[in-house]
C-alpha cells in the first residue's frame, strides 16, 4: 500500500511515498529556512506563501523520485495540526484536493503522531509500548504510546521548548539562523563542565521541564563576564548550556520509561538531531536496560515520510478523515477526527 504525505506544519514543505508503512518510495523536502533567516525565526506570512510556491514542484518531483503516477498511490496522508495556521491550510487544502481528483482516502495525521512513527521507517513496527521524548522547536513532551495505540503525554515543557531555546540563546551569541545546529558544533569544540547552568526541575517527581531559566541563566553569566572583563570562549558556553538541557531532558525520559515498564524509548523531532543529545540518551538507555529508537537526522527533522508512515497505521486500522477536516494549530495528541471506513 502506497501513501503520499504531505507536511507543511511549519517552514519545511515535504511530500513523501512511503510504500506499507515502512519503505521509503520518495522524501522530498523543500527548505525555507534562507527566506526566514533574515528575521532570525520563522515568518508565518512567509511560510504560508513559501509552501504556495513549493508545495507543486515538491508533488512532481516526488512523484518522479518514486517512480510512479497518482494512480499507484492508495491514500493521501496530511498533517491537519498542531503548528501555524497559514503554513497547515495549504497542506490540508492540497490534500483535499487531490484526494478528491483522484477519489483517494484522506488520512488525517496529527504533526507529533508523525515525529513518534518516523521511528518505523528505520526500525519497522513498533512494537508498544514505547516511551517518546518528542523534542523539536515547537514542542517537548515525554509521551507514552499504549499497547492499544493510544497516545498519553506524561509531561512536557511549562514554557520554552527546546528548539526554541536553543534558538534564542544561539540570537545572544550572535549565530545565524538555524541556532540548534550552529550550537552543535560549537559545543563539540568546547567543555561541558565549563560552566554549571542550572537544571530546572530536575528532582521535582514531574515529567514536565522547564527551559526558559537556563536561557535566561546563559545570557546573565555572559552579560556578568563581559562587565567583569572576563574573556567568553563561546563553545564552552555552548556545551555547557547544551548539557544542562540534555541532562534534564535524558534523566526524565529514562525515568518515565522505568516507572511505567516500557522496555523501548523513542528520541524523535528536529532537536534530536542534536549530536549531545543522542549520545547522552544512547548512553543512559543502555545502564537502564532500554532499546533506544533514534531515527537520522534527516528523518528527525520535518518530513512527509513520517506523515506517510503515521497515514498507513490509521489506514491500516480501517479509519479515515472527512474531506471536511479543518487545519487546528492547536490540535492535541490523539485527536485527528476520523471517520469509520465504507
Amino acid at each position: 500500500m502506497l501513501v503520499l504525505g504531505i507536511e507543511t506544519s511549519c517552514d519545511e514543505t515535504a511530500v513523501a511515498l512511503v510504500a506499507d508503512g515502512e519503505k521509503v518510495r520518495a522524501n522530498v523536502i523543500g527548505s525555507q529556512v534562507e527566506h526566514h533567516r533574515p528575521f532570525g525565526g520563522v515568518v508565518p506570512e512567509i511560510a504560508a506563501r513559501a509552501h504556495l510556491e513549493l508545495l507543486v514542484p515538491s508533488l512532481d518531483a516526488a512523484l518522479t523520485e518514486g517512480g510512479c503516477t497518482y494512480r499507484d498511490v492508495d491514500a493521501v496522508a496530511v498533517t491537519v495540526g498542531p503548528g501555524l495556521a497559514g503554513a497547515l491550510l495549504v497542506g490540508v487544502a492540497a490534500a483535499k484536493a487531490l484526494a478528491l481528483a483522484h477519489d483517494l482516502p484522506l488520512i488525517g495525521v496529527n504533526h507529533l503522531e508523525g515525529h513518534v512513527y518516523a521511528t518505523q521507517l528505520e526500525f519497522g513496527r513498533l512494537h508498544l509500548p514505547v516511551v517518546a521524548l518528542v523534542v523539536s522547536g515547537g514542542h517537548t513532551s515525554i509521551v507514552l504510546l499504549g499497547a492499544d495505540g493510544s497516545f498519553t503525554t506524561l509531561g512536557a515543557t511549562v514554557d520554552d521548548a527546546a528548539g526554541e531555546a536553543f534558538d534564542k540563546v544561539a540570537r545572544f551569541l550572535g549565530l545565524p539562523y538555524p541556532g540548534g545546529p550552529e550550537i552543535d558544533r560549537l559545543a563539540q569544540e568546547g567543555d561541558p563542565a565549563a560552566i554549571r547552568f542550572p537544571r530546572a526541575m530536575l528532582h521535582d517527581g514531574t515529567y514536565d521541564f522547564s527551559l526558559s531559566g537556563l536561557k535566561t541563566a546563559v545570557v546573565r553569566e555572559l552579560r556578568r563576564r563581559d562587565a567583569a572583563g572576563t574573556e567568553v570562549w563561546l563553545p564552552d558556553v555552548a556545551a555547557s548550556f547544551t548539557e544542562a538541557l540534555v541532562e534534564v531532558q535524558v534523566t526524565k525520559t529514562v525515568a518515565a520509561a522505568v516507572a511505567h515498564d516500557v522496555p523501548t524509548v523513542a528520541l524523535v523531532g528536529g532537536v534530536a538531531s542534536n549530536s549531545r543529545l543522542r549520545a547522552a540518551m544512547a548512553a543512559a538507555c543502555a545502564r537502564a536496560g532500554l532499546r533506544l529508537l533514534a531515527p537520522s537526522p534527516v528523518l528527525c527533522t520535518d518530513n512527509g515520510a513520517m506523515i506517510a508512515a503515521a497515514g498507513y497505521n490509521r489506514l491500516a486500522a480501517g479509519e479515515r478523515t472527512a474531506l471536511d477536516v479543518a487545519a487546528d494549530p492547536n490540535l492535541g495528541l490523539g485527536t485527528v477526527p476520523t471517520a469509520p471506513a465504507a
